[in-house]
C-alpha cells in the first residue's frame, strides 16, 4: 500500500520568501517542496498506470493557467496552520479538485472535507502550541509579498515512513 497525495509545486521568482517563512514555520519545509495540495494524503493499492490513465483523462483539456498568492491567513480549521492565500487561479484549482476525486479516486475523498468547501491555499505554517501560532502571526501579519506564476503540470507524490516526498507522475497541462 502506498501513501500518495495529488499536487501543484508552483515555481515563483522570489520563492525564496516562501522558503524563509516554511523554514521558520512548517515541520515538513525539508520533506517537501512548496505546494498546493489538490488531492489530499490518501493510502491506496492503485497502480502506477491506473493512477496516470485517470490523471490524463481527467486533465485532458485543462490548459497552464496563472496563479498569484498573496496574503498569509491563519487558520485553526482542522488544526493550527498558516495559508497562503491564492488570489488568482482559485476557480480553475478548485476546478482540478472536483475532478481528481472522480473514478478511481472518488472513495478516497476525505471525511473531515465532506460538506465543507474546498479552500485551496499554500501551506506555509503548522503548529502545534496555540503560543507559537500566535507569535506566529503577528510575526507574518506585515508579508505582503506577490508569488506569480504559471501552472504547467500536475504531480502525484509517494509520501514515504519519514513523510519525505517522491514524484511518482507528473502530467504536463496541455
Amino acid at each position: 500500500m502506498l501513501k500518495r497525495c495529488i499536487m501543484i509545486f508552483p515555481t515563483f521568482e522570489n520563492g525564496q520568501v516562501i522558503d524563509k517563512i516554511r523554514g521558520l514555520y512548517d515541520p515538513l519545509e525539508s520533506c517537501v517542496r512548496p505546494h498546493i495540495t489538490l488531492v489530499f494524503p490518501f493510502d491506496s493499492h492503485i497502480e502506477t498506470i491506473e493512477l496516470r490513465e485517470h490523471l490524463s483523462s481527467v486533465l485532458t483539456d485543462i490548459a497552464p493557467f496563472e496563479i498569484i498568492l498573496k496574503g498569509i491567513t491563519p487558520t485553526n480549521n482542522f488544526g493550527k496552520y498558516l495559508f497562503l492565500n491564492i488570489q488568482k487561479g482559485r476557480d480553475e484549482i478548485i476546478e482540478l479538485h472536483k475532478r481528481l476525486y472522480t473514478g478511481i479516486l472518488q472513495n478516497y475523498y476525505p471525511k473531515w472535507l465532506k460538506g465543507k468547501d474546498f479552500f485551496p491555499h499554500m501551506t506555509v505554517g503548522s503548529f502545534d502550541s496555540q503560543e507559537q501560532f500566535e507569535a506566529a502571526i503577528s510575526e507574518t501579519r506585515n508579508i505582503d509579498d506577490t508569488f506569480k506564476t504559471t501552472v504547467n503540470e500536475i504531480s502525484v507524490e509517494i509520501i514515504d515512513e519519514n513523510e519525505n516526498s517522491i514524484i511518482e507522475i507528473t502530467i504536463p497541462l496541455k
